[in-house]
């Protein structure tokens, strides 16, 4: 098999997004990274990367709060680079109406069409909480990387979250409207045909990532612990249809759907015990970090290329053997940095192509 040059993005073009003006970075295709105080912008470069691979801040902030205070629109350009074909990828944030987006210059219907060009793993403090944090964060875990990596999945994801908004609203109508209690039936039909496919590739996922993150959690641990993840359906033993049924004087009662994808979670077990309830606090750390390690390692394997790895301020959360292991698993990665000074990578021989440095909303090029 010929080797194919890898993906990386080229450039990166803001303007009046947060608080950047105008902004025009051309990036190194290795190491890129950026360094200054806190309140700076340096985050505000790797939300505007993310958000052209996946049309989604991974902040979840909404399009009109990204748009620099006082303009009205605002517009992101990533030149990408893949097996040696380019795209320019424009975004167009608005105040008041739906994002437009366009790969080469050609307008886009659907925000499915985007995803596959590029593949970005966001890695932040708060993703080293997500064993400690709520089942929320868990589903969203798998969300998002499984969004990018499944249309299939995305679009049975996106019928399921409507039709279960859909159910809800019924089942508080239902009080004053008993002609709606009908038409129930007809929505469970559907919720359970979405829901069966949601449980069953994230199961999938599960299993996938169970292949990749024991030998990373060993090596992380010393040897030390073994983990495993075991995916919770709130159904239990029961199928997603029967436990429907069973929940339904429950639902009408609460007047919300109390059974489904949008409620299960996942479960880290070392050496048979779940760490999410009885795990300390640098236990759950380390198995974040394998999670996320693991994540990339399973994104290579399945587009069969490397994605682009946004690193937001990580670095400083981690004691040194982390670090280490952590640079020394992205050597081969274009990865993007950000961090309050330069000095942890100094001391690491780790190969640093471009360094720049974030002073309130203007980026200069050190080397």
């Amino acid at each position: 098999m010929e080797k194919k040059s890898k993906l990386k993005i080229n450039s990166l073009k803001l303007k009046n997004f947060r608080n950047y003006d105008l902004l025009n970075l051309e990036l190194s295709e290795q190491t890129n990274i950026f360094y200054g105080d806190n309140a700076q912008g340096k985050t505000n470069i790797l939300e505007a990367v993310y958000l052209s691979g996946t049309t989604k801040s991974h902040r979840g902030t909404k399009d009109k709060d990204m748009i620099q205070f006082g303009a009205n629109e605002s517009h992101i350009e990533t030149i990408v680079e893949k097996n040696g074909i380019k795209y320019q990828i424009d975004m167009h944030l608005k105040k008041n109406s739906p994002k437009g987006i366009a790969i080469n210059k050609i307008p886009i219907r659907k925000a499915s069409e985007l995803f596959g060009i590029i593949n970005i793993v966001f890695f932040s403090p708060e993703d080293l909480n997500i064993i400690k944090n709520g089942p929320g964060e868990r589903r969203r875990f798998i969300d998002l990387e499984l969004s990018q990596l499944d249309k299939v999945y995305l679009n049975n994801l996106s019928n399921y979250n409507r039709i279960v908004n859909q159910r809800n609203h019924l089942l508080k109508e239902i009080d004053y409207n008993k002609g709606a209690l009908e038409t129930l039936d007809i929505w469970d039909i559907q919720l359970i045909q979405y829901g069966n496919k949601i449980i069953e590739r994230r199961q999938k996922f599960i299993e996938e990532i169970n292949k990749i993150i024991s030998n990373i959690h060993k090596k992380l641990t010393g040897n030390r612990e073994d983990i495993k993840i075991v995916y919770e359906p709130s159904n239990g033993a029961l199928s997603f249809e029967q436990a429907l049924l069973k929940n339904k004087e429950k639902d009408l009662r609460i007047k919300s759907t109390s059974v489904g994808p949008h409620r299960d979670d996942i479960a880290f077990l070392v050496s048979d015990i779940d760490i999410r309830k009885y795990g300390s606090q640098g236990q759950q750390r380390t198995a974040a970090l394998s999670l996320k390690l693991s994540e990339i390692e399973l994104v290579k394997q399945s587009i069969h290329d490397t994605p682009v790895l946004l690193l937001d301020d990580v670095l400083s959360e981690l004691d040194k053997h982390r670090q280490n292991y952590l640079l020394d698993s992205i050597d081969d990665i274009q990865t993007l940095i950000t961090c309050t000074g330069v000095d942890e990578f100094v001391n690491h021989r780790f190969s640093i192509n471009k360094v720049f440095h974030v002073q309130n909303g203007q980026v200069t090029k050190e080397n």
